[in-house]
């Protein structure tokens, strides 16, 4: 049986922080070798994706809103929410950023990986 909801956004938060932490090694553990990412910037792949580590933590800190799951077979999930952050060095309201994120988690043995991932800016007019 597919876990719930909180499980994944649980995993989700694990991305989260590792960027919050500039933790390669655990961003690295958390993406499928064949991860493919989606962002404004293009495609990317697990080595793209970690390597917005190489100079430190890319994000501050960061939360995760309206989490709503889709399963897709027994072992995926597709995981999409709101997402509010901001990077190091900002402090001010004004520098939150909100992006809304879905990724396709899948099981792999004993573990889950995070297959795929697209982020879609959010328009001034999201809530």
């Amino acid at each position: 049986m597919l876990p719930d909801t909180s499980f994944f956004v649980e995993l989700e938060r694990r991305v989260w922080q590792a960027l919050a932490d500039g933790d390669v090694e655990a961003d690295m553990n958390l993406l499928d070798p064949r991860f493919v990412g989606v962002y404004a910037s293009g495609f990317a792949s697990r080595e793209d994706h970690a390597g917005q580590l190489a100079d430190g933590p890319s994000v501050k800190d960061f939360s995760i809103h309206d989490p709503r799951l889709l399963p897709l077979a027994a072992d995926t999930a597709i995981l999409s929410y709101r997402a509010t952050f901001t990077r190091p060095g900002k402090s001010d309201a004004a520098s939150v950023q909100t992006m809304y994120v879905s990724s396709i988690w899948c099981q792999r043995g004993a573990s889950w990986v995070n297959v795929f991932s697209q982020d879609t800016p959010a328009s001034e007019a999201s809530p």
